[in-house]
C-alpha cells in the first residue's frame, strides 16, 4: 500500500464542500446499489438529434459504469492490449485509464493512466466479452475509488492526484472471468470483493488504504457480484451470494453473521438486490432466484429463506421496485416476479435486442417509474413498470457500432451511457449542455 499523506490532509480541508447529494449516482447501480434513481426526471426517448447533450470520445473500451457526483462524471477504460479480439497485441502494453469529464459541458477535466500489474488473466473465452475495465468506481463526494483487479485498489482526489494504492491479491481462481466486482462504500470503509484475486472480501480504510479487515472463505470462489450493504435494526449487514450460499457479514469488522443455503449453482455474477430487509440473489448456470430475510444469526437456511424461483438472470442484476422484481437477462428475455412470493407475473422476449451470444450485460435501472435496459448492440429500451409488459421506447445511437456493456447512471435530469467508444450524456431541456 502506498499513501500520499500531504495530499489527503490538504484535501480534508475542503472535503466538506463535496457531499454526495440526491442528484448523484455514486457507485454501481446508484445510491445504496438499489438501481433506482429517486426523483429523477429524465428523457425516455432520444437519438443523435434529440436530448443528446454531449458525447466524449473515450481512450479505450470498458464495461464499467459511469459514476456521477457534483460536477464530475468518472469512468474507467483500458487500452494497449485486448482492444481487438483478432489482434490483441502484447499483455505488457495493458494500461487502465481513469477519466473525469465535466458533467455539464462534456469536456475533459483530467485523465490518469495506470500500468497493469502482470501477469494478467489471458484475453480469451469470457474475458473477451467484457475486457479489463469492468469494475465500476465509487465516490463519497470527496474522493474517487477504483478497483483494477491484480493492479489493486486506488484512490484519487477530484483533481486527479493519486492518494493511495493497495493490493488485494494477484491470484486468479477463474482466469477466464478475471475481476468484475465493483467497490462499495460503507462509512469510512471501502469494501472490495476480491474473490478472484484472493478468495477474500477486503475492508479498506478509505482515507489511507490500510486494511481494516479481511474476510477469507473458500465459498467465495466464483462469487463475482458486487456486495450490498443494508441496515437491519441496530446493525449493518454486507450481503453477497456465493455458489449454493448467501453470506451476511459485518461490514465494520469483517465477521460472518449468518449464512443461508440457496439453490443457485456455479458462478454468480449478478449483484445482490435488497428491499424491505430482504436480499434477493440470482444467477448460476442452472440458476434461480432466492429471497432471504436479513437479520439472522449463524445458519438461517431453515428460518430466513423465504422462497426460491426457477426464473433467473445469468449476468444482469435485477431491480426491486414497488413489490416486483424486474430484469431483462443476457438472452434479452424480460421477466417480472413478485417480491413477496417469487411468482411469475410475465416473461417476454425483447424484440430486436439479440444479435447472437450475450445480448445484454448491463443491469436495468428504474427512473421516473420506467425501466431503462441497455443492450450490447441494439440500443436502449425503455419499459413500463407494473404487471403488464409494455415497451415504451427504443433508443439508438446509429453512428456508434461498438458494444454498450455498462449499466447506465441516472442522476437528476441526466442519463449517462458508456460504450466502448464514447461517454454519452442525455439530458432534459432544462439541463443545458454548456
Amino acid at each position: 500500500m502506498t499513501f500520499n499523506t500531504s495530499i489527503y490532509l490538504a484535501l480534508g480541508i475542503t472535503a466538506l464542500c463535496y457531499p454526495v447529494g440526491a442528484a448523484d449516482w455514486p457507485q454501481f447501480r446508484g445510491p445504496e446499489g438499489r438501481a433506482i434513481a429517486h426523483n429523477a426526471r429524465v428523457p425516455w426517448q432520444w437519438d443523435e438529434g434529440r436530448h443528446l447533450a454531449w458525447k466524449y470520445p473515450l481512450p479505450g473500451p470498458g464495461s464499467s459504469s459511469p459514476v456521477v457526483t457534483n460536477e464530475c462524471v468518472f469512468v474507467t477504460c483500458y487500452s494497449g492490449y485486448a482492444e481487438d479480439v483478432e489482434n490483441p497485441g502484447e499483455p505488457a502494453q495493458l494500461q487502465r485509464h481513469v477519466v473525469c469529464v465535466d458533467r455539464r459541458t462534456g469536456q475533459l477535466r483530467w485523465e490518469k493512466t495506470v500500468a497493469a500489474v502482470l501477469p494478467e488473466a489471458p484475453y480469451e473465452r469470457f474475458l473477451t466479452e467484457h475486457g479489463y475495465a469492468s469494475n465500476t468506481p465509487a465516490t463519497d463526494g470527496q474522493c474517487l475509488y477504483v478497483f483494477f483487479g491484480k493492479t489493486g485498489v486506488l484512490a484519487y482526489d477530484f483533481e486527479g492526484n493519486e492518494l493511495w494504492r493497495t493490493s488485494v491479491g494477484t491470484g486468479s481462481i477463474e482466469p477466464h472471468w478475471s475481476s468484475v466486482a465493483s467497490v462499495t462504500l460503507h462509512g469510512n470503509v471501502l469494501i472490495v470483493n476480491a474473490s478472484d484475486e484472493s478468495q477474500a472480501i477486503w475492508g479498506l480504510n478509505k482515507a489511507t488504504g490500510d486494511v481494516s479487515w479481511k474476510y477469507e472463505d473458500p465459498r467465495l470462489r466464483l462469487a463475482v457480484g458486487t456486495p450490498a450493504v443494508s441496515r437491519v435494526n441496530d446493525r449493518h449487514e454486507l450481503v453477497l451470494a456465493c455458489p449454493d450460499t448467501m453470506l451476511g457479514i459485518c461490514p465494520d469488522r469483517g465477521e460472518l453473521l449468518w449464512s443461508a443455503s440457496i439453490l443457485i449453482d456455479d458462478n454468480i455474477a449478478p449483484s445482490i438486490s435488497i428491499a424491505e430487509n430482504i436480499a434477493y440473489a440470482t444467477g448460476g448456470l442452472k440458476g434461480g432466484t432466492t429471497a432471504v430475510r436479513l437479520g439472522g444469526k449463524d445458519d438461517v437456511s431453515e428460518s430466513h429463506v423465504l422462497w426460491s424461483s426457477k426464473h433467473y438472470s445469468y449476468v444482469p442484476s435485477p431491480v426491486v421496485y414497488e413489490g416486483n422484481i424486474y430484469c431483462v437477462d443476457q438472452r434479452a428475455v424480460g421477466y417480472c416476479i413478485t417480491a413477496d412470493t417469487g411468482e411469475l407475473v410475465y416473461r417476454e422476449r425483447l424484440p430486436e435486442a439479440s444479435s447472437g451470444g450475450q445480448a445484454i450485460y448491463a443491469s436495468p435501472v428504474v427512473a421516473d417509474g420506467r425501466i431503462y435496459v441497455v443492450t450490447r448492440f441494439r440500443g436502449t429500451f425503455v419499459i413500463a413498470t407494473g404487471e403488464k409488459w409494455s415497451i415504451l421506447a427504443h433508443n439508438v445511437f446509429a453512428s456508434d457500432d461498438s458494444q454498450f456493456n455498462a449499466t447506465p447512471a441516472i442522476a437528476d435530469t441526466q442519463v449517462f451511457l458508456r460504450s466502448n467508444k464514447y461517454l454519452y450524456c442525455i439530458a432534459s431541456p432544462e439541463t443545458p449542455s454548456e
